[in-house]
């Protein structure tokens, strides 16, 4: 496959999980990787004011902060990589990393918006309004504002990749998460809008959908649903972040130069009717 050797990536929430394999992955391409999150291993970090955010305390609770090791990982090769600590909600936090990055690798090239959140659980008479309001801040206003940032450097190099990670759920919905499910939805639709706008620039919009990935995150289910999720899955089984990642590289290289405004599902089937 014809890659994107020698370009730069940002990938926001690549602490672990999803984000941490894309970055890795794209690093083994070639790519010159960004590594950012909201929590990052610093000795520094006040760790108590950071459990006061819910977008903190989520990753803080599940143990699933590790920068060092994917940063680690991303310097084997000749690659140049930065590990820096970004807040998605932060127009300013965000223009300060761009800042950074253009300085220290050049322009960013290639951006996958992966950061976010589904821990709101519950029916619609439980839900949270304030729960709900953050899912959006993070999940696609997030994303929106990276792409902004991400933008006017594309433009004038007449290149550029976005993949917004978005959710089977974006696809089918997400029973008793619905700030999840809504907030997927829409990254599907910021994708389709900002690849109309791209699409003479030489800039391709894609949103990629995972389904069951068997990742940190998926400990907040419990052991049953994922079972449930299993059977019902064409494949029944979980996907690997690899498998994942496999579609974020395809899409951030040269291969995939047609293809714009994509949602393209890696579910193992499970958006198929199954029986």
């Amino acid at each position: 496959m014809e890659t994107s050797s020698g370009k730069v990536a940002l990938v926001t929430g690549a602490s672990g999980g999803l984000g941490s394999a894309i970055a890795s992955l794209l690093e083994a391409a070639g790519i010159n990787v960004v590594v950012t999150d909201l929590l990052v291993e610093r000795k520094d970090q006040d760790q108590t004011a950071l459990g006061k955010s819910p977008s903190a305390g989520h990753s803080m609770d599940r143990n699933c902060v590790s920068t060092d090791p994917t940063v680690s990982e991303v310097r084997t090769t000749e690659t140049k990589s930065l590990t820096l600590e970004m807040d998605v909600r932060n127009p300013q936090n965000i223009s300060e990393v761009f800042r950074r990055v253009e300085q220290d690798l050049g322009t960013v090239d290639i951006l996958v918006n992966n950061a976010g959140l589904m821990d709101n659980f519950g029916l619609m008479q439980v839900q949270n309004p304030l729960r709900w309001e953050e899912h959006l801040r993070v999940n696609l206003t997030g994303a929106f504002l990276c792409s902004k940032a991400a933008w006017t450097g594309m433009v004038k190099s007449s290149w550029g990749r976005i993949i917004n990670i978005s959710s089977i759920a974006g696809l089918m919905g997400a029973f008793g998460q619905p700030s999840y499910g809504a907030s997927k939805a829409g990254l599907i639709g910021l994708t389709r809008s900002l690849a109309l706008e791209g699409a003479t620039a030489g800039i391709t919009v894609n949103a990629v959908c995972p389904g069951l990935i068997h990742t940190d995150a998926i400990k907040s289910h419990k052991p049953e649903f994922l079972d449930r999720m299993k059977n019902r899955t064409a494949m029944r089984r979980l996907g690997t972040p690899e498998e994942v990642a496999a579609v974020v590289l395809f899409l951030a290289s040269a291969a995939a130069s047609y293809v714009t405004g994509a949602a393209i599902p890696v579910t193992g089937g499970a958006d198929l009717y199954t029986f």
